[in-house]
């Protein structure tokens, strides 16, 4: 059984989902180019952070962040590497849209890896009507880094 919830992103039953994030993201992303945000900073008001649990087992996570307005960033979505291949991760996407909008977000915005390895990313977000977009919020342009936005 799957379960979504929001969650304090410093509960210790966490800090595995957050090192294997840390660790995916410093994989193949020069240091300079790594834009996620470290447990502790999840938990900073006007973010909204959400686990994704399979029997109680923290198995993925999400979050977004007010910007400005009805404008939102989704952050540190992940789902673990070995329950990928299940939907899982489009599961996850689609709660997180459905929170936003019910928060008053009517666009949401994104950063991922440019890389082959955020491929898999890329395509979920572009399946699910996100498109190009040119860097946002405090962002600069950045080889490394693909932007994508939706209204929602």
């Amino acid at each position: 059984m799957i379960a979504i919830t929001l969650e304090n992103p410093l509960h210790p039953d966490l800090a595995h989902l957050h090192a294997r994030h840390t660790e995916a993201m410093h994989a193949d992303t020069p240091p300079g180019s790594i834009h996620m945000l470290p447990a502790d900073a999840l938990a900073a008001p006007g973010i909204a952070f959400y686990v994704m649990r399979r029997e109680g087992a923290p198995v993925g996570m999400g979050a977004f962040k007010h910007l400005s307005g009805s404008h939102a960033e989704l952050k540190s979505m992940h789902v673990l590497s070995e329950m990928r291949g299940q939907g899982l991760a489009r599961v996850l996407l689609e709660h997180l849209i459905a929170e936003a909008r019910a928060a008053g977000i009517s666009r949401l915005s994104l950063e991922t890896g440019s890389q082959p390895s955020f491929r898999p990313a890329r395509e979920l977000y572009q399946r699910a009507g996100f498109t190009a977009c040119p860097p946002f919020g405090s962002y600069r342009p950045d080889p490394n880094s693909v932007f994508l936005t939706r209204e929602i």
